[in-house]
């Protein structure tokens, strides 16, 4: 196994496999295992179905204890936002595993490694593995570690109620005083438009507008969700 794999794996995320083989076929892709047949591997799309379900139960526990408010529905569209192909695999490139998955040079050649499917493979297929080396406990905390601060920045707040989410976010470590002010109304009386400011604790985190109060109020959320996110990436 990559020794560079093995160290950021340790240092980043406090993982040291005990069975390194198990570690090597969750980055071995099927179009290396094809040109290396004499070598007797194992690809990772066994790995593959074993992470996936692994990620949907953490992440469904996730939103499920964390957003109380939301219907089975609006659950599930987050859910299937923070699950898919795109999401994942761009989880997949912040911790760096696209530098470290073995292919054949086919596929090597025509730019697998940065095509979405097969990194969002890769990373269900680490997923798998660690569960199966060191446990639920352990798989729990990586996807707390990777995935779960995406959720709590609002990166996926498009899929659901704005207020709602900013609610979470900004609440996740007690009780604040979230209050949505309105600043200014525009235009005749069939037409207005309202400005709303969201605050926090009395700072003011975002200002939206609509032609209703509730359309500004959540426009002031996603302005906001919007602003912390970009503070937490920073």
């Amino acid at each position: 196994m990559h020794e560079e794999l093995l160290a950021l794996l340790k240092k980043t995320y406090d993982v040291s496999f005990k069975d390194i083989d198990l570690l090597a076929q969750a980055f071995t892709h099927s179009s290396y295992v094809n040109e290396h047949r004499h070598l007797e591997l194992t690809d990772n799309e066994r790995l593959e179905f074993l992470g996936d379900a692994v990620l949907e139960l953490i992440v469904s526990d996730y939103l499920y204890k964390h957003f109380t408010d939301l219907p089975e529905g609006k659950l599930t569209k987050l859910r299937a936002t923070i699950v898919k192909e795109d999401s994942l695999a761009q989880f997949a490139k912040d911790c760096g595993f696209d530098k470290y998955v073995r292919l054949g040079k086919g596929e090597e050649n025509s730019r697998g490694r940065e095509r979405s499917s097969l990194l969002c493979d890769l990373f269900e297929s680490f997923l798998g593995a660690l569960y199966l080396d060191q446990g639920m406990t352990k798989a729990r905390a990586f996807i707390y570690q990777v995935v779960i601060p995406k959720i709590e920045s609002g990166a996926f707040s498009h899929e659901m109620d704005h207020k709602t989410v900013l609610q979470e976010v900004l609440q996740k470590n007690g009780d604040i005083l979230i209050e949505y002010c309105l600043v200014n109304e525009e235009g005749p009386a069939h037409n207005r438009i309202f400005y709303v400011e969201v605050s926090a604790d009395k700072k003011v985190l975002g200002t939206g507008f609509g032609k209703s109060k509730k359309t500004a109020e959540q426009k002031a959320a996603e302005v906001a969700l919007a602003a912390l996110a970009e503070k937490t990436d920073k």
